[in-house]
């Protein structure tokens, strides 16, 4: 029995993301001037990737 395609390891690299991790959204926070020093990482609001 073979895997079906959807499955395969092959179509997951290098796809393009459609999350952000925690890290990666607080630095584009920063950047459009939205974040405060000291400020919670937890709860962040939405953020929409820019490439």
């Amino acid at each position: 029995m073979s895997k079906h395609s959807s499955l395969k390891a092959s179509g997951s690299i290098g796809g393009k993301r459609s999350v952000l991790k925690r890290f990666e959204r607080v630095k584009l926070l920063r950047e459009r001037g939205q974040w405060k020093q000291g400020q919670s990482p937890i709860g962040l609001p939405k953020t929409k990737f820019e490439a």
